[in-house]
């Protein structure tokens, strides 16, 4: 950067290239500022829709190279070099503004001192976005854009109708901010609502089938099918189903029986509106089922509405091949607070594939690691800071940017890993666990009904097929000795996902013994499959018990072919 102002006299400040943790590159590096049309365009989703646009897309560049060196209106706070000469003529950052919008301010008092602000794409850095509003209780977005407005009326008010555009703009955007962090509530209100009424429906037409009633008047529906539904999602709303990030069945299933005692109730005091208490009970049977039935298709299809604390494997793959990189895998490899499966090692040139390192094989090379990001499925690569120098690391993580990877450093003393959210001990405290999931006793009955159900089904739809096509000498499979094995589950002591072994060789309760399991669908060595045992009875629940069994059915699929 020193180098940059050496070259280009003309420059009063400059930003370098900043990516996310990810490695794509952060909007706000390079910005136009929030002019009428900008603004407008940024508002309506204009420059989303037309990313290449000069029209469109002029308030984030995005239709400029990111690669490339060029004069711009404004930089992010996160990174930002100016002479001294030009902050001591145009002053600091403006106190007005608490967080946010000071970067913006800066810029524009820059240039109208007659200096050029300019994007310079040979540095790069990471920025961890949002962690200073992640240590506070304040809204950033509430934040955010009282700063824009601080900024038009500071400098963009020069008439009352480009401030009230730019104004409207700012608010409106502020308005699908809010609504898009609580978007998840308003699809379940919305899909409640509809599925309220359509359950009512429903109740209507059977009841009116095969009873001896009419149906309800036509002056009235409005009522009928705006009325409840409000009232079963103000119960909802009380009893806490609707969340930001997570999607509750169980909870659901509690206000939809306050609903229907409350509903019921209400019918004796405004007796008016009381035409069938049997076309009620008729609705939540079928709510039971309907309600619960959109969110677990969520669930388990969409993997919408799954809190991410439970598990999750890291594929992982370790850049460098000295010593140090190698301790670093022996300690995640034995890690047990969470489960990282080691790929191999990543080398500096092609020569070094296939060479192993303490049982630890080089699988590629730095040269061709989005090959084998993808062939393996990596979501995790952390840096031996040891080898790599810091352009290095920025590089890789630059033009892997496209991919669903994770980067990571450890710390030269191997006792700390930086990651994309947090910093954490990379050593773990010889702690035992008390309470885990599956010894939870709410939880362990949900087990119970899921095996018992799901082996009944398998047992009286499947079962007898399988057994009758190996009698006629079919071949053996893995999913057919996995079909043969369902009965066992009827005896108590086996249950369809599980550790691999059973409880008598466990100093701990781990669950009973199961059919498949993370050390099925982990493909684990032999030594690793003790601390996935572990991690599953800490984070099991119905929807990782879910996702094993549709895990372990595609694998098998997969060796089938």
């Amino acid at each position: 950067m020193l180098n940059f102002f050496e070259e280009y006299r003309e420059a009063g400040m400059a930003g370098c290239k900043i990516l996310n943790p990810d490695g794509t590159l952060q909007l706000a590096c390079r910005r136009s500022f929030p002019g009428p049309w900008t603004s407008f365009c940024k508002v309506t989703g204009l420059s989303s829709i037309f990313p290449k646009s000069k029209i469109f897309a002029s308030y984030n560049l995005t239709y400029l190279d990111e690669d490339q060196t060029y004069e711009v209106d404004a930089l992010s706070g996160s990174f930002m070099m100016m002479r001294r000469e030009v902050l001591q003529m145009v002053g600091g950052l403006d106190e007005q503004f608490f967080m946010y919008g000071e970067d913006l301010d800066l810029c524009y008092r820059i240039q109208k001192a007659g200096f050029k602000v300019f994007y310079v794409h040979s540095t790069q850095i990471i920025h961890y976005k949002g962690e200073s509003t992640k240590r506070s209780s304040i809204d950033e977005t509430k934040i955010f854009y009282d700063a824009m407005k601080l900024f038009v009326k500071k400098h963009l008010s020069s008439s009352f109708l480009v401030e009230l555009i730019l104004t409207s703009a700012i608010t409106f955007r502020k308005f699908f901010a809010f609504l898009g962090k609580r978007k998840l509530i308003i699809i379940s209100i919305l899909l409640d609502f509809v599925f309220f009424d359509l359950s009512l429906i429903a109740a209507s037409e059977i009841y009116s089938t095969f009873g001896h009633w009419r149906g309800f008047p036509n002056f009235i529906l409005p009522v009928v099918y705006t009325i409840p539904a409000l009232l079963h999602i103000f119960v909802a709303s009380v009893s806490g189903v609707y969340k930001k990030d997570s999607l509750s069945v169980l909870k659901n299933y509690v206000a939809t029986v306050i609903s229907f005692f409350l509903l019921s109730s209400l019918t004796f005091f405004v007796k008016q509106y009381a035409y069938s208490r049997a076309a009620i009970i008729i609705t939540y049977a079928i709510l039971l089922f309907s309600l619960a039935f959109w969110r677990v298709i969520l669930k388990i299809f969409f993997r919408i509405g799954i809190k991410s604390d439970g598990f999750t494997s890291k594929r992982t793959l370790i850049v460098g091949t000295n010593s140090h990189a190698i301790q670093i895998a022996k300690k995640l490899k034995v890690r047990q607070s969470d489960y990282h499966l080691i790929s191999g090692l990543i080398g500096f040139s092609y020569k070094e594939i296939g060479n192993k390192f303490d049982d630890f094989e080089v699988v590629g090379s730095i040269e061709n690691i989005i090959k084998v990001i993808r062939d393996r499925k990596i979501n995790e690569i952390i840096f031996s800071t040891e080898e790599l120098s810091y352009n290095q690391m920025m590089s890789i993580v630059s033009n892997c940017r496209k991919e669903p990877v994770e980067f990571k450093l450890i710390g030269n003393n191997l006792d700390f890993l930086v990651g994309k959210t947090s910093v954490s001990i990379l050593d773990d405290m010889p702690i035992f666990e008390i309470k885990y999931n599956i010894s939870n006793p709410a939880l362990r009955v949900f087990k119970n009904i899921f095996d018992y159900s799901l082996a009944s089904l398998v047992l009286f739809f499947i079962y007898p097929y399988i057994y009758l096509i190996l009698k006629a000498g079919a071949e053996r499979s893995e999913f057919k000795n996995f079909v043969l094995d369902t009965p066992s589950i009827f005896s108590g002591k086996v249950s369809f996902v599980g550790p691999k072994h059973s409880n008598k060789e466990k100093t701990i309760y781990l669950g009973k013994k199961g059919l498949t399991g993370l050390w099925y669908i982990e493909n684990p060595q032999e030594s690793e499959n003790d601390k996935l045992d572990i991690l599953y009875a800490k984070n099991q629940n119905i929807w990782l018990d879910l996702e094993i069994l549709s895990k372990t059915l595609i694998k098998m699929w997969d060796k089938r072919k």
